[in-house]
């Protein structure tokens, strides 16, 4: 049913076979498009993006705004900009409001 395909990379502009065998698996995964970029050049867009920064869990590395605790006035770091309206807490006095 599938055969192999000769791809032209839009990156390096080198001919890459899609094979029988990825076309089957694309398929049965719900794909549409034929890969556009060859292996090696897929390797390198991944770690380009940055994506591997933290953990390597492929999330960016967040940004840390450092704040002062509006209950006990400890200074921490939190993941988001805080507003002037809402109140922000360290992490002991925020988990021991939840409770």
């Amino acid at each position: 049913m599938y055969q192999d395909k000769s791809v032209t990379c839009k990156d390096c502009g080198q001919e890459f076979t899609f094979t029988a065998g990825e076309q089957e698996f694309y398929a049965a995964k719900g794909f549409e498009n034929q890969p556009s970029r060859c292996k090696p050049c897929r390797g390198r867009k991944k770690t380009d993006r940055g994506d591997m920064g933290g953990g390597g869990g492929g999330r960016p590395q967040r940004e840390l705004f450092t704040v002062v605790c509006d209950q006990c006035g400890q200074e921490t770091q939190v993941p988001f900009r805080p507003s002037q309206d809402r109140p922000v807490y360290c992490r002991d006095c925020f988990s021991a409001r939840r409770r």
